[in-house]
This record gives structure tokens, sequence and C-alpha cells, in this order.
């Protein structure tokens, strides 16, 4: 296989560097009853700390990468890294709840900042040929972030303590950082005043704001019911706790082969591929919410919701980058709108609990992903009417050419 058709190695290292920050953003769901003990809070406040971080990512990882665009890319991600790794060891050493709080916003926003400068970096350094193959490296970084690095946290934590968990991703951190600095090169420019005020005219395309919104919704949809697995597989569908984190780990690993197959389609085919993913999604959430009390489909849906959820990141990337850009604002941004899907499914969710039960956020992920589906009318008109007119153009071609013949 030639160079030309593979995924550059550097853009594995900057998978590895969103594997230890996804790893930090999900190690407080395993370590609740620890960390609860250890910083004399209630399970609720711990809670929380996942809702700071996932609000400074929101809010805050677009600023930092604005005050970052000054520097070339490789030396910003240094940046991230030490700021990351402040906020862990910061974590690892927190004595009282506000001093965790800290460490979470302080993480959460350079994760964020992070995520959207890796993706900038990882499709500069592919060919047009790899770019979807490239982004989807990256985004496994996340999925075994999720697959691996909560359940190696969590074990970690069970055995030597929360403080031991924070340690293990400073660790991790710093290993990331040392392959960046060895295996990544410096590509590009500083990033200028003028650079940035073209960024941020990108930002007045309304079309811009569809697209983003429909990556919000594709996630909300999936999170909603994501969030709520667990009690939902153990009180509804009647599986032993036992057996629920097995069920999630292959949840996990539908989501890393959903996402290698959604790499390789994206480049060529992002549009259908969002659509037939919306649309299998609302199936298989809608399919979970009428058969949760089923065993055997409960779990065919759940698995069809890991092939077929968060595994469109690939595409939703690429759409994104060909209506804007693929600047490190417009990846950060489009990072705060998946983080905004995430909040709206965990927490409107949890709302629908009491009116409905354990199904009412599979019944809200079905919604979401039915009004994402709605959000991509416009383009799929508008690729339909480019279709018509190269057909057209295409038939009075032939009618010219047999007429000229003739």
């Amino acid at each position: 296989m030639s160079r030309a058709t593979t995924v550059p190695r550097p853009v594995y290292v900057l998978a590895l560097g969103i594997f230890a920050m996804v790893t930090s953003e999900f190690v407080v769901a395993g370590l609740m009853p620890q960390l609860a003990e250890g910083l004399d809070a209630t399970v609720p406040e711990v809670g929380y700390l996942i809702t700071a971080y996932a609000a400074a990512m929101a809010l805050g990882g677009p600023f930092l990468t604005v005050a970052l665009m000054r520097m070339c890319q490789k030396s910003a991600l240094y940046v991230l890294f030490a700021v990351f790794l402040a906020g862990n060891v910061l974590a690892a050493t927190a004595t009282d709840y506000p001093v965790m709080l800290v460490a979470r916003i302080v993480t959460g926003v350079a994760s964020q900042a992070f995520f959207g400068i890796g993706v900038s970096l990882a499709a500069q350094l592919a060919s047009p040929e790899t770019r979807g193959r490239a982004l989807g490296t990256v985004m496994n970084g996340l999925m075994l972030g999720t697959l691996l690095g909560l359940p190696l946290a969590t074990l970690v934590g069970e055995h030597l303590g929360w403080r031991a968990a924070f340690w293990a991703i400073s660790l991790l951190t710093a290993v990331a950082a040392l392959c960046t600095a060895v295996g990544v090169p410096r590509p590009g420019r500083p990033e200028g005043g003028e650079s940035f005020r073209r960024e941020l005219d990108t930002f007045r395309n309304p079309r811009l704001w569809l697209v983003l919104s429909t990556s919000t919704l594709i996630i909300g949809a999936t999170f909603a019911a994501f969030s709520y697995f667990n009690p939902l597989l153990t009180e509804v569908t009647g599986f032993g706790t036992g057996t629920v984190p097995l069920l999630l780990i292959a949840y996990g690993a539908a989501t890393v082969l959903g996402n290698s197959v959604v790499a390789r389609l994206a480049d060529r085919h992002a549009l259908p591929v969002l659509f037939t993913g919306l649309l299998l999604n609302a199936l298989f959430l809608t399919g979970l919410a009428l058969l949760a009390h089923l065993a055997v489909p409960a779990v065919v849906c759940m698995m069809g919701i890991g092939l077929v959820g968060v595994t469109m990141n690939p595409a939703m990337i690429t759409r994104v980058h060909r209506t804007a850009n693929a600047r490190p604002l417009v990846n950060t941004v489009h990072s705060s709108f998946i983080t905004l899907g995430i909040i709206i499914g965990s927490s409107v969710g949890g709302l629908t609990v009491s009116g409905f039960g354990l199904r009412g956020p599979v019944w809200l992920g079905a919604v979401l992903a039915v009004l994402g589906l709605l959000t991509l009318v416009p383009d799929l008109r508008r690729r339909g009417s480019g279709t018509a007119v190269v057909a057209k153009g295409t038939r009075e071609a032939e009618k010219e050419l047999c007429a000229a013949r003739g």
C-alpha cells in the first residue's frame, strides 16, 4: 500500500492524546462513591463534576483555542498538554470538593481545545484520499477512551484509590505529550489576526449552524439512551449487575467497529452516511424503548445504537469541513456543539424518567434522531437538485452529439 493511501503515523499519536483526554472526562463516572467519601461530598455533588467538565468544554474550549491561534499548532498542543496535566495533578491532590471542581473545569477547557486543534492537524497531515480515515483514526481515540480508558481508570481507582486513577491519567498525559514531541511534525505558520477574522466570518454562514445542529442532535440522541443504559438494563430488562459491564464493553466494541466503517465512507458519502445512520439510530432507539423488557431484542438494539450513534463523528466532521473549513476554531466550536448534545441527552433524559420511567430517555433519543433527520433535508434537496442538473446537462450533451452525428 502506498504512502498516499495510508493514514500518517502522527495521526495515531494525536489519537493517543485524545484517548488521555476522554479517559479523564469519564473517570468521575466510574469513581462516584470513592470520590464522594474522599471529598466529603454527596454522590449528586460528585455528579455535578461531570456537568462542570462538559460545560467547561462547551463554553471555555473555543476561547482557549482563540487565545492559542497565534501559535503554531504543535506548540499549541504543548500548552494544552501542560494545562491538562496541571488540572489532573490538581485533581489527584485535591483536599476538598471546590479544589476538585476547579481541576475539572481546567481539564475540561484544555480537552476541548485539544480536540479542535488535534482534528485540524490530523486533516492537514492526511492526503485528500485518506482524510476521512485519518479523522476516523483520531475519533478512535475517543471510542477507545470509552471502551478501555474508563474501565481501566475505574479498576485502578477501586484497587489503589481514586487519587491513583488521576495520577495514572497524568502519567498517560505525559506519555502522550512526549510521543507528540517526537512523532508529530510542525506544520503550517502561526495563525495571525487576519486568519482569526476569516474564521469569525465563517460563522456568518447560516448553513453552518444547521450543520452544527445536526451533530448536536446525533450525539444527543445517542447519549439520551447511553446515559441510562445501566438502570434500564438492570431494572427493566432484568440483567444482573455483573452482566451490564460486559454489555457496555460490547457496546464500546460496536462503536469502534462502526467508527472504522464510517471513516472509510465519510470522504465520498458523508451525507448519505449521516442520513442512514440517523434513520437506523431512530429505529434502534424506538425498538429499545418498545422492547426493553425482552433481553435479546434489547441487546440487539443496544448494539445497533453503538454501531450508528457516536460513530457518525467522521462523517459529521467531514460535513462541517466542507461547509466551513478545517481550521482549529471551527473544529472546537463543532466539538462544543457535540458536547451540548451530551448535556441535552443526559440532562433532559433525566427529566423524562419521572414522567415516563426509564424508557423515557430512550424515547427522547428517538425524537432527537428524527429531528436530526429533518436538519439534513436542505442538504438532501440541494444534493438532489445538483444531481438533476448534472443529469439534464448530460442528456442535452448527448442530444447535441447525436444531432452532430446525424
